[in-house]
């Protein structure tokens, strides 16, 4: 890579992309390309993603090249426009936009078209076909019926395997039927070539049904996608498409209409249907002064709302790219079965060539058309088309249905990983509790009263904005105003140290006041307790208390029967805190007075110990937690009310900021995986059986395609089982 030239990424839709088997060769050609460093093409989406270090022209009109080789009736459509970082967002969204609406629109008909035209195609075959067998014809006008049945059902394959092999591309699943049923002519088994021919475009055609069916179901999901948003102009409103709205905006969201960006709400009162977002099914009720997300839809009052993210950065576009993204990084068992797929099929192809000649050269009365034969079928039924179709289906529907209870999983990677966590460690605030705290008691000392404790505590935290500070002066009702505070400075682990109206003032926790030399009383209650100074002297202590999450000690539960086999909470906070929290939700360790570094060491500590295969899972919400989220084998955020920084790190996202989801996400990866290897057990076990009888010569033709087609579509329709939540509870 030169210096200077940094990387580009484009998406790319494939058109006409339907079988996974084209979209790993493709995906093979592009990476191979000189100036490509990475490629992924999406086979559940039809998007195709490469980052580069050249001129995009190049690079584009080489991977349309490429694209043309390898398949040429897949078409290749940019997604983005280029540009700057923002622009490109921007641009992305926008294109994705249209191109969302042309996708369900467009190739919607085209699908349909093509499909019609099959079925017609196949009909006057099999009626000329049909015509073959009940006429008495013998010899070349035989041949010629048939032939003709032949290439209206099947013609396009035995071009498309001819011009694959002018290409140098031999192993693929159309040059083995063409060579399969040119066999069968070649051996004078007419009705059966045409028939094998028929069988397979009619599984074809339900192949593409099915894959097309689960697609949809994940892509209607993910609709969630605003198409418009109301802005106030002058007097009146004015619909705009939601990424020209900038920040500050003031925008209306009438009863029934999606919320188009996030936001803070100036006026109106209504309940909203989060449901697409977070999984939960019952409304929010939010009014003046409340946040609001994209994404939701207003149920019954009208709603004025100040915008306070662009469209790129709203919640909505967030999730939309996180599970676009989310199937290219692939689970070791789909990357697996890529491997497998690129060396299967030679050895197949040797051993069938092997089958055809050998036998009749050794043994006594073995005739060559026989074996032919055989070997033709031994390489119909060797085709890996099942598992190459329906793994990464079986895993993009586990994160659809992730992404249906309000868990966004990042890759079918993390979803794979989940189903080996063992451990499960916690952050406590905002996490297992609510992160809402309340100043509880507030005890004077050395003669001052309560208002002076709070309202040098309040002035104390004025420029903070830890859930801590914003309890105090949610308690002290006075005003406070920063313009009294000078050389505020926060001493990280301790507390604050300021000066106001002249005064010292310290508020921290205990290692302040012993750092400081103060004099002060120790308060054993459980809480967060804040001490108190003013010039050197020890005016009283507050205590603050956060409330746990409703579902916290059902989660606990929940993820002992999901098989955990520790639960560890890592704290900054106090340690009476940390253990009373630990105890009232039963979880094994606490590890309290924590700063950041220290919950990394934990975590490297819990490392050290565990089997190679077990796995450890960090759950966090706070800035805080980002580098254990990093850290741990699989992290997960809280992201409806945690950081956008610990939203970006994690790898999976809970939109409810419930705990209780953890434990859903460990089952849906249970169940995803029980699904896939289901597929690959009944597709490996079906295919050996078949290639065992077609190499004895027990099996015809038929059973052959079967063998291929109909597992194709059973392990496809057993794929779109793992989107059904309903016995995950």
């Amino acid at each position: 890579m030169e210096k200077g030239r940094e990387l580009q990424k484009k998406d790319f839709i494939l058109e006409g992309l339907d079988c996974a088997n084209c979209a790993m060769k493709i995906e093979r050609g592009v990476s191979s390309i000189e100036g490509v460093d990475a490629c992924q093409v999406n086979f559940a989406t039809q998007t195709l993603s490469m980052e580069f270090s050249q001129e995009a022209e190049a690079i584009v009109a080489k991977t349309e090249k490429t694209i043309r080789r390898l398949e040429p009736h897949v078409k290749l459509r940019e997604k983005a426009a280029g540009g700057t970082k923002k622009a490109n967002n921007h641009a992305h969204h926008h294109h994705h936009h249209h191109s969302h609406a042309h996708e369900h629109g467009h190739s919607h008909e085209h699908g349909n078209e093509n499909m019609k035209r099959m079925i017609f195609r196949l009909v006057i075959g099999t009626i000329i076909a049909g015509a073959g067998l009940f006429l008495p014809l013998d010899g070349i006008a035989e041949l010629s019926v048939f032939l003709v049945a032949y290439l209206i059902i099947g013609g396009d394959i035995v071009w498309r395997a001819f011009t694959n092999i002018v290409r140098g591309q031999v192993f693929d699943e159309h040059f083995l039927m063409a060579i399969a049923t040119i066999g069968a002519f070649a051996i004078s088994e007419y009705p059966e070539g045409v028939a094998v021919m028929l069988f397979y475009q009619v599984g074809e055609l339900f192949q593409g049904a099915a894959v097309n069916r689960s697609r949809k179901s994940i892509s209607s999901l993910m609709d969630i996608r605003p198409d418009y948003a109301n802005v106030q102009k002058g007097q009146g409103l004015e619909k705009m498409s939601p990424e020209d709205v900038v920040i500050g905006d003031i925008i209306v969201i009438k009863p029934g209409e999606k919320v188009p960006l996030d936001g803070i709400v100036l006026e109106g009162k209504s309940s909203v249907d989060t449901s697409a977002l977070t999984g939960e099914s019952m409304p929010r009720d939010v009014e003046a002064g409340n946040d609001i997300l994209s994404g939701c839809i207003n149920k019954n009052g009208v709603l004025t709302v100040k915008v306070t993210k662009e469209f790129g950065q709203s919640t909505v576009a967030r999730i939309l790219e996180l599970v676009q993204n989310a199937s290219s990084r692939k689970a070791p068992t789909e990357n697996f079965i890529t491997k497998f797929a690129r060396y299967y099929t030679p050895v197949v192809v040797i051993i069938a060539v092997l089958l055809a000649a050998v036998p009749p050269l050794l043994l006594e009365g073995a005739t060559f058309s026989d074996w032919l034969y055989r070997a033709l079928i031994f390489l119909v039924i060797s085709c890996p088309c099942a598992l190459v179709v329906s793994i990464p289906l079986g895993f993009f529907g586990g994160i659809g249905a992730a992404s249906k209870a309000g868990i966004l999983v990042k890759g079918s990677n993390y979803l794979e990983a989940l189903n080996s966590v063992k451990y499960a460690v916690f952050d406590k605030t905002g996490t297992l509790t609510k992160g809402v705290f309340e100043v509880v008691a507030v005890h004077p000392a050395n003669g001052y009263a309560d208002r002076d404790v709070l309202k040098n505590a309040a002035l104390a935290e004025v420029h903070s904005n830890h859930p801590i500070a914003e309890s105090i002066r949610k308690a002290y009702e006075g005003k406070v105003s920063e313009a009294d505070v000078n050389e505020y400075e926060e001493i990280p682990g301790h507390g604050i140290s300021a000066i106001v109206g002249g005064a010292k003032v310290l508020a921290g926790n205990h290692k302040l006041m012993v750092k400081e030399e103060i004099d002060f009383t120790v308060r054993e209650e459980t809480g967060t307790i804040v001490y108190v100074a003013v010039n050197t002297e020890f005016i009283g202590s507050l205590i603050i208390s956060d409330q746990l999450k409703d579902d916290a000690a059902q989660a606990i539960t929940a993820l002992k029967k999901a098989g955990i086999k520790k639960t560890v909470m890592l704290t900054g906070d106090a340690a009476a805190v940390g253990r009373s929290v630990a105890k009232s939700l039963d979880i094994d360790e606490v590890y309290a007075e924590l700063l950041p570094q220290d919950k990394v060491e934990q975590i490297e500590k819990l490392d050290a110990k565990k089997h190679a295969k077990e796995k450890i899972l960090f759950v966090g919400d706070g800035i805080n937690d980002t580098p254990v989220l990093a850290r741990a084998d699989v992290g997960m955020a809280m992201g409806g009310l945690g950081s956008d920084a610990a939203i970006e790190a994690a790898d999976i996202v809970i939109m409810t900021d419930e705990p209780s989801k953890i434990a859903t996400a460990i089952l849906i990866a249970k169940k995803t995986r029980r699904i896939v290897w289901q597929n690959i057990v009944f597709a490996l076990g079906v295919k050996a059986i078949f290639l065992l009888l077609g190499a004895f010569g027990i099996a015809t033709m038929w059973e052959a395609v079967f063998s291929d087609v109909g597992v194709t579509l059973i392990a496809v329709l057993n794929a779109m089982r793992v989107l059904n939540n309903k016995d995950i509870q």
